[in-house]
Order: structure tokens, then C-alpha cells, then sequence
């Protein structure tokens, strides 16, 4: 129910329902729903029939700046290139949590200090650890297999 002012007077409420043309609901909802896939469906048939469709060898090569490919696409990457990414990942994000703490230490108090204390010792843990398992090394291994 809304209540309508007209020339300092106010009028009776009035039923303003959900599907009503002129206030804000599920029917505009709908009615923009519906424009925004008809759109989409215009201009998806626009592009297939006004396209061009020929098929040929340049178009079907791939694109490599000019230079014509001569071998596979897919190269082999070390896996300690991968174990670094992971760790920088895992680290950088323990930073958002930490910096979240910087923010609201001093209405956090000591019971927020104890907590990323532990939280920081347990990160140091996790990287001695990775570092002992020889996760950061990147170069030939010295050890036996």
C-alpha cells in the first residue's frame, strides 16, 4: 500500500500489487528479462545469416603473429615452477588475513594479538616445513632418489 499526495491533500491508499505496469516489481523484472534475451537472439541470428562463412586454410590456422607454427603448442614446465606458484598463492593470501588484522588490532586487544601470534607461528611452521621438504628448491636435487 502506498500513500499518494496530490495539492497538499491525502489520498486513499491505494493497492499497488506485484505485477503492476508502474511500480518497480517482478513484472519490470520480467519485461527486462525478456528485451535483454531477444535482444541477445536479434543479434546472435544478425551475425550467422550477415557473417561470412567461408572456409578456407589461412582462417583455419592458428594465429601466431604472422609466424606460421611448426610444432605443438604445449610446453613441459618444471614442477617446482608450479610448487612455487602454489606456495606464493597460499602465503599472499594468508597476507589478506593479516593485514585484516592490522586494521582492527585495537579493537581486537590481546585476545586478537594472542590469535594472529599463533596464526603468523603457525605460517612460519608451514614454510620450515615446505622449506625441509625441499619445496623452494629449484635447481637439480643433491639428494638420492
Amino acid at each position: 500500500m502506498h500513500w499518494h499526495e496530490y495539492d497538499g491533500r491525502v489520498m486513499q491508499p491505494t493497492a499497488v500489487t506485484e505485477f503492476s505496469p508502474w511500480e518497480p516489481g517482478i513484472f519490470s523484472l520480467f519485461v527486462y528479462g525478456a528485451m535483454v534475451i531477444a535482444l541477445i537472439a536479434v543479434l546472435l541470428l544478425l551475425a550467422s545469416r550477415i557473417g561470412e562463412q567461408k572456409a578456407g586454410v589461412e582462417k583455419s590456422r592458428a594465429y601466431e603473429s604472422g609466424v606460421i607454427p611448426t610444432g605443438t603448442a604445449r610446453l613441459r614446465y618444471p614442477v617446482p615452477f608450479f610448487l612455487v606458484a602454489i606456495f606464493f598463492l597460499i602465503f599472499d593470501v594468508e597476507g589478506v588475513f593479516i593485514f585484516t588484522w592490522a586494521i582492527a588490532w585495537k579493537q581486537l586487544g590481546w585476545a586478537g594479538w594472542l590469535e594472529i601470534t599463533f596464526f603468523i607461528g603457525v605460517l612460519i611452521l608451514g614454510l620450515v616445513y615446505i622449506w625441509r621438504k625441499g619445496g623452494l628448491t629449484w635447481g637439480a636435487s643433491t639428494k638420492n632418489p
